[in-house]
């Protein structure tokens, strides 16, 4: 990889975009290249999920000590759970010899920006808010209350990406495989086409 590519990669975008679905075939293409900035939560973990993997699962109790010592580049409430990124999976990531990469929301963005990081933002963008829509129902892990949250959420955050200087790069994930060699490229350090972000329908 070039010197660039080792600067942290942020990846941003509503909940059922795909953002996952891109990563794991980013990592599974390059496990020596890459590494994921494990969140911390205290929401309870699913299963399948391990500590240490997916998240850091942690206490309420906990995370507000780690946060009152400034441990968070970006941390948010959902939910009624904490999510935060800590400065030290971020530098973990970067010792091992590997560019990090950040899937955060666009309240984290707001407060990376603030810091010192400098990364790479990308905003990976459905094709419409109908079709976000029909992405969610069909994962069939939600109730619909939690759907119509989540897509409240899709439309602050694709309003967010809106505006000026928000992102570097924004893939429009229409087709699968074509948003994952964009996103590839991207995550190389390899200069591409930008797509432009759909306009909104309801």
């Amino acid at each position: 990889m070039s010197p660039c590519s080792k600067v942290p990669l942020v990846i941003f975008g509503p909940s059922g975009v795909g953002k996952g679905t891109l990563l794991k075939r980013l990592f599974a293409e390059f496990p020596d290249g890459f590494g994921f900035s494990v969140s911390h939560t205290t929401r309870a973990p699913r299963p399948g999920e391990t500590d240490g993997k997916e998240y850091h699962f942690t206490t309420a109790e906990k995370f507000k000590d780690l946060l009152q010592e400034g441990a968070f580049i970006e941390h948010a409430q959902f939910s009624g759970n904490f999510y935060g990124t800590s400065y030290q999976t971020v530098r973990h990531v970067a010792e091992s010899g590997r560019r990090c990469v950040l899937d955060i929301d666009a309240q984290g963005v707001q407060q990376i920006k603030k810091t010192d990081l400098n990364p790479v933002y990308l905003f990976i963008s459905p094709p419409s808010m109908s079709i976000l829509r029909q992405r969610l129902r069909g994962r069939a892990t939600d109730t619909e209350e939690a759907i119509q949250r989540r897509l409240a959420i899709a439309l602050k955050e694709i309003q967010y990406a809106r505006e000026p200087n928000t992102y570097d790069y924004v893939i429009v994930n229409d087709d699968l495989d074509k948003a994952y060699e964009k996103f590839k490229q991207i995550a190389l350090g390899r200069e591409l086409i930008q797509d432009l972000l759909p306009p909104l329908d309801d």
